[in-house]
């Protein structure tokens, strides 16, 4: 093993998301390693969970988009040499900006090394650019490593390395059974007829997620006699409130209103997905990695999802037959017919697991530090 590493990750909030569950899982890995693992946000409901790892959380409002951020320039400087900071992993555009600006102001001697990870297709703009500036840079998918090298002048100057996001393998398993006392909650709560095919869509409630398409999949099975119930997990977050009032509207209109239950936000996805004969992934814009689509494929639940960003990736090697061109809802209708009625195989090996990632980032983690020691 390498020395022992300080090292900080830095992110707006703590919330239940893809960035902030890939952040607590790489802070288990490096408590697990003997590393500090230090995390930075304006803290969330993952902070206890932080805690019980065995990681640091200091709280501080680093997603704060106003002026006064800028004086955290100095409270990061503190941070970095009181602790003595050997690597800091920024993971959001605006606490990269405040992380350049403390390194610009400390000594070389005592510049932590700097990672940045590129988790989503920023809009190209010099605000963005920050993302690419860090000694090394993560990509999480061969799509945002392709989308950074092609509008990004100076991304091919970069050490850019692709670490995909990944699920905990000994969990999402394939013969994964929900408790009985799940099940009976269930049945209890919902009383779906036993011949109902259960399709869900996970993620938060934003327009470009695709919940609105997946309202009328559920209409366009109906009318073709299949007894479909679409599930919709997830909340809209707080400044966009209206939009699931527009979603249940729009569900009345295609008078599937009985037919799509509103879940909200949850903790019990592995179970949903397990009953699930379907799931989608619909996004209207590329998704940057696809968690939920390889959550419920290693679950043994078929998904089908729209042939852009990661999501085309994963499905690309685990369940081909799943990819529909973007946007075609008459594409979608025809594909969950054929696979409710002869489900084709999904592979059960993939790279996609949290070991994975989590071997790949501490890599990268020490072997810069190794090199900046020779350096």
């Amino acid at each position: 093993m390498t020395k022992r590493l300080n090292i900080i990750q830095i992110l707006p909030e703590l919330e239940v998301g893809g960035v902030e569950r890939g952040t607590v899982q790489i802070s288990k890995a490096l408590v697990k390693r003997g590393h500090t693992a230090i995390v930075m946000s304006g803290g969330g409901r993952l902070v206890q969970e932080l805690h019980a790892l065995g990681a640091e959380h200091i709280e501080i409002p680093i997603g704060a988009k106003k002026l006064s951020s800028i004086f955290l320039i100095y409270k990061l400087m503190r941070i970095f040499v009181d602790k003595k900071i050997d690597i800091v992993h920024s993971r959001s555009r605006l606490p990269s900006w405040l992380v350049w600006g403390a390194l610009k102001f400390l000594p070389k001697d005592k510049r932590p090394i700097w990672v940045t990870t590129v988790h989503g297709p920023y809009s190209v703009n010099a605000y963005s650019s920050i993302m690419i500036k860090g000694d090394q840079v993560i990509a999480v998918s061969n799509f945002i490593k392709r989308y950074v090298m092609e509008n990004y002048r100076d991304a091919h100057r970069k050490s850019i390395t692709v670490i995909p996001r990944g699920i905990e393998k000994n969990l999402h398993l394939k013969d994964f059974l929900p408790s009985d006392l799940w099940e009976k909650n269930w049945q209890q709560q919902f009383q779906l007829e036993e011949s109902a095919k259960i399709l869900t869509i996970a993620g938060r409630l934003t327009r470009w997620k695709g919940q609105l398409d997946f309202i009328q999949l559920i209409a366009g099975l109906r009318k073709k006699g299949i007894n479909a119930f679409g599930l919709i997990v997830g909340a809209a977050h707080k400044s966009n409130q209206a939009y699931e009032s527009e979603l249940k509207v729009a569900a009345n209109k295609y008078n599937v209103t009985p037919y799509i239950i509103f879940l909200g936000s949850r903790t019990d996805l592995m179970e949903i997905f397990s009953i699930s004969d379907c799931a989608y992934s619909l996004a209207k814009k590329p998704e940057a990695f696809g968690r939920t689509t390889i959550e419920a494929l290693s679950l043994g639940t078929p998904v089908i999802g729209y042939d852009h960003g990661g999501t085309s990736e994963i499905l690309d090697s685990v369940f081909p037959r799943g990819k529909i061109p973007l946007n075609d809802i008459h594409t979608a209708i025809d594909r969950t017919i054929e696979i409710l009625t002869n489900p084709p195989p999904i592979a059960e090996n993939h790279p996609y697991t949290a070991e994975n990632m989590e071997l790949a980032t501490l890599r990268l983690y020490e072997l810069s530090a190794q090199q900046a020691l020779l350096s």
